[in-house]
């Protein structure tokens, strides 16, 4: 897979991509992740990407120029998948949809800042847009960063145990259930005996009734 970001700020992004099973994913030739300076793609003196929005009122908003020249720049090279522009006013993010992008080829993140892009840019390129949060960041880089954790460790051979990620929390509808690990007793807290018991068939229906548990008092939503 390969995934490139238009950022004003590529910096942010530098440490999240060098460390944990990103790195290693990486490092395994499973995914490319390219960093393009927004910047890099305006003429102007100062090197400006942003302006007054019309109408008047607070913020700064990204032009659609240089982001046309560096979207354009990309499409010539290869085919992409899908566009997205992470923004908060899309819809959340949600572990199918990290399912499906990880069986992608080729991405394009673009990231918003100030007070966002240029709508047309919205309408020209993005092919979908997704939010992290009904909460707003300085710039959609960390969103980016988080996206591409999401979707990366999904893909074969990024993770140990590839069996690992299809257990986490909603990839059957449900919050995972507890999970514990050595000493069996700590403070007289003990571990459920039946997770001790090598009974696998009741262990998984006990994990089960615990996930449903779970999610009716934490996220009732998800039933």
């Amino acid at each position: 897979m390969r995934i490139d970001i238009i950022t004003v700020v590529p910096e942010l992004l530098a440490s999240p991509f060098e460390h944990s099973i990103i790195k290693r994913a990486k490092e395994k030739g499973l995914v490319e992740i390219h960093l393009h300076n927004l910047r890099d793609y305006t003429k102007t003196k100062y090197r400006q990407v942003d302006d007054y929005q019309f109408g008047g009122g607070a913020g700064m908003v990204l032009q659609i120029e240089p982001i046309d020249k560096c979207i354009s720049k990309l499409k010539e090279q290869r085919d992409y998948d899908e566009i997205i522009y992470v923004t908060p006013d899309a819809p959340i993010l949600t572990q199918s949809t990290s399912n499906k992008l990880s069986l992608q080829k080729n991405i394009i993140i673009l990231t918003g800042h100030y007070k966002g892009v240029d709508q047309r840019v919205r309408e020209l390129f993005i092919t979908q847009e997704i939010s992290i949060g009904d909460y707003v960041l300085s710039g959609g880089e960390l969103a980016a960063a988080v996206l591409c954790d999401s979707i990366i460790r999904l893909i074969p051979g990024a993770i140990g145990d590839e069996t690992s990620a299809l257990t986490d929390s909603f990839q059957d509808g449900l919050l995972a259930p507890p999970v514990y690990t050595r000493p069996a007793e700590y403070k007289g807290m003990k571990v459920p005996e039946i997770l001790r018991s090598g009974n696998f068939p009741k262990i998984e229906e006990w994990r089960h009734e615990q996930a449903i548990k779970r999610t009716k008092k934490i996220r009732p939503d998800l039933l």
